[in-house]
């Protein structure tokens, strides 16, 4: 290893490189007060979950995981949902196809809504009530005959 005029390789003493002694351990061990070049790689490599704690929970507490919509975003975006297919357009009101979502808000609301959604909070059946329309909870209201199957 050691050629001529070369005997530290850069690591400054003979006897600082001879063992795994002096590199430190894994990770971002050992690297002392140069540590703050190495934040960036591992940021870059595995996120911010790299650094601090990931919050454990307990093994009974289940996270609510459903997912949420406002009102307010039902009604800006209800010609969306009419040329996706979610929505459509009746004589009852404006029926949307939302199951699986939680409806919130309460917020006013112009058109008549037929929701079809997994739940909603109290404020949001209100204001949906208040506009003529319902939130049914579980029901589909585009049944194929198929469904039953």
């Amino acid at each position: 290893m050691h050629g001529r005029k070369q005997g530290t390789h850069g690591w400054g003493a003979r006897k600082k490189h001879k063992k795994s002694g002096h590199r430190g351990g894994k990770g971002l061990s050992g690297t002392g007060k140069r540590a703050d070049h190495k934040k960036t790689l591992m940021t870059k490599l595995y996120g911010n979950k790299y650094f601090g704690k990931q919050g454990e929970t307990s093994k009974r507490t289940q996270r609510d995981k459903s997912d949420r919509i406002s009102l307010r975003t039902i009604e800006s975006n209800i010609k969306g949902f009419l040329d996706r297919g979610i929505a459509k357009q009746s004589s009852k009101g404006i029926e949307i196809n939302l199951a699986g979502y939680k409806i919130l808000g309460n917020d006013k609301i112009k058109n008549k809504l037929l929701i079809t959604a997994e739940n909603a909070s109290k404020s949001a059946t209100e204001s949906v009530k208040k506009a003529g329309g319902e939130i049914l909870f579980g029901k589909k209201l585009n049944k194929s005959p198929n469904s039953d199957k």
